[in-house]
């Protein structure tokens, strides 16, 4: 009851291109794709751009090992 159906959109739309006009609505959907292949390849360069690094000495460790063994590996153990 609360939801917008695809009947509700099209009615939606014809109004926005009744106010607006059919060319500056064109014109403003092509600026917004202008935006998104902007940001796309802003994104892209931003990828290329990022050289990349030697790991930290922390990262380059390996995680050291339990003191203790667990329950289930000291049965395991006891039963072979």
């Amino acid at each position: 009851m609360g939801s917008m159906s695809l009947v509700h959109w099209l009615v939606v739309g014809v109004i926005v291109i009744l106010l607006f006009g059919g060319s500056r609505f064109s014109n403003m959907m092509g600026d917004v794709a202008k935006g998104i292949k902007n940001f796309k390849k802003g994104m892209a360069e931003e990828d290329e751009v990022t050289p990349a690094r030697e790991p930290t000495r922390i990262e380059a460790q390996k995680a050291a090992e339990p003191a203790y063994k667990p329950e289930v590996e000291r049965a395991r153990e006891e039963q072979r």
